[in-house]
């Protein structure tokens, strides 16, 4: 079983890549929030070695989205790119699966029609 402290560092990344997302475009929005539950979820049980991993590379997601919404928020009339492109010695450490799922990652945030339509509330 997991320490209470490791729990709570988890849940706190959980929850701090889920507030970051409320910045990005709706559609977006949606499609991360799917991502980011379903894999932490799927690590749930995952060996120490895993999960050392798991958090680093999501740390390293909510610093780097952090920091593009900051971006945003101090120059809101540029356009931000959000997200980072992934070096190739990275992509060398993936297993077939993870490639699979990044590319089909790939293809639902570029779709010039995306599975979610998605209507931001109006108040």
């Amino acid at each position: 079983m997991a320490s209470p402290s490791h729990v709570l560092r988890v849940r706190s990344l959980y929850k701090r890549v889920l507030v970051l997302h409320r910045f990005l475009p709706i559609d977006l929005r949606a499609l991360g929030d799917q991502y980011v539950k379903d894999e932490f979820r799927r690590h749930k049980d995952a060996s120490p070695e895993e999960t050392r991993s798991f958090m680093s590379e999501w740390e390293s997601y909510k610093d780097t989205l952090q920091s593009q919404i900051v971006e945003l928020m101090a120059n809101p009339e540029r356009s931000v790119k959000f997200g980072a492109d992934l070096p190739k010695q990275k992509l060398s450490d993936f297993q077939d699966e993870q490639i699979g799922q990044l590319y089909e990652l790939l293809l639902e945030s570029t779709k010039p029609n995306r599975q979610f339509n998605i209507q931001e509330e109006t108040k």
